[in-house]
């Protein structure tokens, strides 16, 4: 071990010099061949020194600080176009791949991933090499890039066939196709690359537009989650809210038509996998955050107030529920209204009401009480519903290209409150298929990884066995953060208590590299 320290050693303070000549303000009074002659001078061109596996020993799969500062300045000089360093980058590059496939064959999460977002800033020469580089040196092996958020696509201004704006739009770059390029690149050093999509949040700029307002989800206080208090969802940006959220009514035939396209836009530039994000609906603050009342549900946007009075079974039915949706209660006076305008009718009828509990001998405050119950229960699970069909749509033409899918979703999205309250995002996760990979994000804050894993084993013992779970944690490596625990803190706890998981993500990466998240978002593209 000695002498591998002095190895190390000795090519760090060489490369720390090279870095510096890279890196230097003066770099620009240099052409490219007077800098490869000074990086020649100090022999890092001639005389590569590659770092021994058994040197790697950094957790986590993470390189050695030796072999990142080798790489950066290699990956700087063979930006220069000299072909000898253009060659030596990309064997480093396959030996780094190397290492951290066999680390991981060894580690206990064998796939690692971390979630991305780019900006147009990307487009740069040697930006996304960067990036990437960073990421195989953290010793993750799964890229989740972020492909359509805030109402943005990461599809080329010159192609999206989508009613939304490209993150490239005013880059001057209208034929880059960032998320093609990410693929490739990352697959080159090793890396599978997924695609990561919100999902009934589909932004403000789309449901701002004139020809989209129909397809707001709404509360029964006339409120969209635009102008309802609730509360954002995690931001890459750390400490920041999403000003832009706006979430669709699922049951809206044009809103999953556009979500369709646009899935099969991304698809076909064949990702590795496609992860669907916000499949849910927004959550208030306080009091809000509980649906304990009809008003309280997204389900009166047009197509969703539609469908669920189409879930009578008579005439009876129907007006019954119109009633519910218009006052928030029925009474005695619309029982007996329905004897007056549905004679021929006997009972009120819809989807999963057992009429074998509406006996003829029940006093009407009792089945004004018993009716009242069996619709709060039937407008929850058909808001619940919208949700199950969004997601089944939205996964159809993935699975038709073979590539695997998965969900995102709060491990508390789907929990009862009280005798007849829920969450209010209605979440219904525990009836996602099975067949997709399962993503729970275990954000919980108590000061302690305890309410992080008690997230995750919630979910572990409803999944059906053969589900791939697979837990995102958020947080920064070494540091607490907003009152979590480092994220090596967090893992070890995870390993503890569910062993049998071998996949774990980490949000995000604008968390870990927050210099390098700012400067690729704020950098003149």
């Amino acid at each position: 071990m000695g002498f591998v320290h002095f190895f190390v050693q000795h090519d760090r303070l060489r490369l720390d010099h090279a870095h510096s000549l890279a890196t230097s303000p003066l770099l620009g009074h240099y052409r490219s061949r007077q800098l490869v002659s000074a990086l020649l001078a100090i022999g890092l061109l001639s005389s590569l020194i590659p770092v021994p596996l058994h040197a790697q020993t950094a957790p986590y799969c993470q390189q050695s600080q030796a072999a990142i500062d080798q790489k950066e300045t290699l990956r700087q000089v063979a930006a220069t176009g000299n072909p000898d360093a253009q060659k030596r980058y990309a064997s480093l590059i396959k030996q780094h791949g190397a290492r951290l496939r066999a680390c991981r064959r060894q580690a206990w999460t064998q796939n690692q991933a971390i979630w991305l977002r780019l900006y147009p800033c990307d487009i740069k020469s040697g930006a996304l090499e960067a990036v990437l580089d960073r990421i195989v040196d953290r010793g993750y092996t799964q890229v989740n890039v972020e492909v359509f958020y805030n109402g943005k696509v990461l599809l080329p201004a010159n192609d999206n066939p989508t009613p939304w704006t490209s993150v490239l739009a005013g880059s001057r770059a209208d034929k880059t196709d960032l998320l093609a390029d990410i693929i490739r690149k990352g697959r080159y050093r090793g890396l599978k690359i997924y695609a990561w999509l919100f999902g009934m949040n589909f932004g403000a700029s789309y449901v701002r537009r004139p020809d989209k307002q129909q397809t707001l989800a709404r509360n029964g206080l006339g409120q969209t989650s635009l102008t309802a208090n609730t509360i954002a969802g995690l931001s890459v940006e750390l400490g920041s809210v999403n000003p832009d959220e706006a979430f669709v009514d699922p049951y809206s035939l044009q809103a999953r038509q556009d979500y369709l396209q646009m899935v099969q836009a991304i698809a076909k530039r064949q990702p590795d996998g496609v992860l669907f994000d916000y499949v849910r609906y927004p959550r208030g603050y306080g009091a809000a955050s509980v649906a304990s009342k009809i008003q309280d549900l997204w389900v009166y946007g047009d197509a969703s107030q539609q469908t669920l009075l189409q879930r009578a079974l008579n005439y009876r039915g129907m007006e019954l529920i119109r009633r519910f949706l218009g006052q928030g209660f029925i009474s005695g006076n619309d029982l007996r209204d329905l004897n007056l305008l549905y004679p021929n009718e006997r009972e009120p009828l819809w989807q999963g009401l057992n009429p074998s509990r509406l006996t003829a001998s029940l006093p009407l405050a009792r089945r004004v009480s018993l009716l009242q119950s069996d619709l709060w229960q039937l407008s929850v699970a058909h808001a619940s519903q919208g949700v199950l069909d969004f997601v089944n749509a939205a996964i159809a033409p993935v699975q038709r290209r073979g590539i695997p899918a998965g969900v995102v979703f709060f491990s508390d999205g789907n929990l009862s409150v009280g005798q007849s309250g829920f969450d209010s995002r209605l979440q219904p996760w525990d009836r996602f298929p099975s067949s997709l990979e399962w993503h729970p994000m275990a954000y919980a804050t108590c000061g302690s990884p305890n309410c992080i894993t008690a997230q995750i084993q919630r979910v572990l013992q409803a999944a059906p066995r053969g589900t791939q779970v697979k837990p995102v944690l958020a947080g920064i490596w070494q540091q607490s953060v907003s009152n979590r625990p480092p994220l090596e803190v967090q893992m070890q706890a995870l390993q503890r208590m569910a062993p049998q998981i071998h996949s774990v993500s980490h949000f995000a990466y604008s968390w870990q590299e927050p210099g390098s998240d700012r400067d690729r978002k704020y950098c003149q593209p």
